[in-house]
């Protein structure tokens, strides 16, 4: 076997076991989807972890942001199905709330939250997004 496949082996495993452990970290607790529309009207269904605080739903974006959330951006409201069922909620950026919402995701998530955390730079500068029901 050569020393290059022999590198690309370990490297392959490497990030193969990575995925796994970071697939098993993310869908091991309460998974919610978010359905947003991208800019050819077609529903794009994101799976996301949720915090409970104060009778409200957080979800968590990080400070440079996603795709999920650009396309969240151009909504007022957004779709998410919890617990099987499906709901329509307003949103509103809390980042005074990034400290509590952090510390709720962690304590729920646990070892997943750190793991995730590090495989994407942190969560200190990540923004709580409040959802609240929509009539």
């Amino acid at each position: 076997m050569s020393k290059a496949f022999s590198s690309f082996s370990t490297l392959a495993l490497v990030v193969t076991l990575t995925y796994i452990i970071q697939l098993f970290a993310s869908e091991r607790v309460e998974v919610v989807e978010l359905y947003t529309v991208d800019q050819a009207a077609k529903e794009m269904s994101t799976r996301l972890w949720v915090a409970d605080d104060d009778g409200y739903q957080y979800l968590r974006v990080g400070k440079d942001g996603s795709e999920w959330f650009a396309r969240l951006q151009l909504q007022e409201i957004v779709e998410l199905t919890r617990n099987g069922r499906r709901y329509r909620y307003t949103w509103a950026l809390r980042e005074e709330k990034s400290q509590k919402i952090n510390r709720l995701m962690r304590e729920k998530y646990g070892w997943g939250d750190s793991f995730i955390g590090t495989l994407t730079g942190g969560r200190e500068n990540s923004v709580p997004i409040e959802l609240r029901l929509s009539n």
